[in-house]
């Protein structure tokens, strides 16, 4: 795995930051095999960066799934799936048939197990699948996904997709795994805001055990990609840094 720190100086330059990125791995993957995975996230940062990516995009070959779901019908306004497609799956060509979203409104159990059917349909005997890009966001907890501390999904081995109870909650989540997370090509956590200084120094400076710093790729590229408000007690951090001053 390599691990890279991305600090751009203030959220506009992360948002333009993140879609140049999504736009280049989807131009490269779609050149050598033909489709790009995206894996999309839930949140504030996340829906500007929607909102950011250009229709031009080669969308008919793009397909979209969820890193997790709250429990809740898809017209919901705590959906992950309603506020990408307000952002993102209204206004640009995207075919029904590529967007794979996990069905909060069922019974969690059945919804993991439709969810994990559906993402193997799309990497027919494939062992784990392969995302080309795996989009997060961390909480002021170190969650990822919605794999919080000391619930049961993140002891999973074996399942893609897992319902897991967050007592913290009182909520049933719907999420993908760590094998399936570190199993993408690469991951790109997205933390914004000072609020979540204290805990990305934590996670980066420490091998602990939080969710976060379980995000540990077995082939692939890890980019924590930061305004300079969540950065600024990294100080002591010995991670390669890459400053983003400019997007053109």
């Amino acid at each position: 795995m390599t691990t890279t720190l991305a600090i751009c100086p203030d959220n506009d330059t992360l948002i333009a930051a993140g879609a140049r990125r999504i736009a280049d791995r989807a131009e490269k993957a779609i050149a050598a095999r033909g489709r790009f995975t995206l894996v999309l996230a839930g949140g504030g940062t996340p829906r500007a960066l929607y909102a950011a990516l250009p229709a031009s995009l080669d969308w008919p070959r793009i397909h979209v799934f969820w890193g997790d779901e709250r429990c809740v019908p898809p017209n919901s306004p705590d959906s992950n799936y309603r506020m990408a497609k307000d952002a993102l799956l209204s206004r640009v060509p995207l075919p029904a048939e590529n967007i794979h979203r996990m069905q909060g409104e069922l019974n969690p159990h059945v919804a993991a197990d439709a969810y994990e059917a559906e993402v193997r349909r799309c990497f027919p005997g494939a062992a784990w699948p392969r995302f080309d890009l795996l989009l997060l966001g961390m909480g002021k907890d170190g969650h990822v996904a919605s794999l919080f501390p000391d619930t049961a999904a993140l002891e999973e081995t074996t399942r893609w997709v897992a319902a897991n109870h967050v007592p913290q909650l009182d909520r049933w989540r719907l999420t993908l795994t760590l094998p399936v997370i570190n199993h993408a090509a690469e991951v790109a956590i997205l933390v914004t805001g000072p609020q979540k200084a204290a805990i990305l120094r934590e996670v980066l400076s420490d091998d602990g055990h939080l969710p976060a710093q379980r995000v540990r790729l077995v082939d692939g590229a890890l980019c924590w990609l930061m305004d300079a408000e969540a950065a600024t007690l990294l100080d002591s951090v010995m991670l390669p840094i890459e400053r983003i001053s400019d997007v053109t």
